[in-house]
């Protein structure tokens, strides 16, 4: 089995989403950033919102398979990888 990438939790800590595949299978992850002060990110209130499809098509034009929310944290990051794997 290949494995799943995910990028650093700072990748998502600046508000970026993230697209990602394994063959067929297709996920993408969408952070919930609450700021703490204007340039500080809040952890503890903030998290990340993961979806997964199969199939060859878009984010747009598929019906999602499955979603499931994470803390904005290592320990999150972990448990979405687990859950993406467990779901390939």
């Amino acid at each position: 089995m290949e494995e799943i990438y995910l990028p650093v939790l700072h990748w998502f800590a600046m508000n970026n989403l993230f697209t990602g595949s394994c063959g067929e299978f297709r996920f993408r992850v969408e952070p919930n950033i609450i700021m703490a002060t204007p340039k500080e990110v809040d952890f503890e209130q903030s998290s990340m919102k993961c979806e997964f499809w199969h199939g060859k098509f878009c984010y747009e034009l598929s019906q999602m398979e499955g979603e499931r929310t994470f803390s904005l944290s290592e320990t999150g990051k972990a448990e979405m990888k687990a859950w993406l794997e467990s779901n390939i």
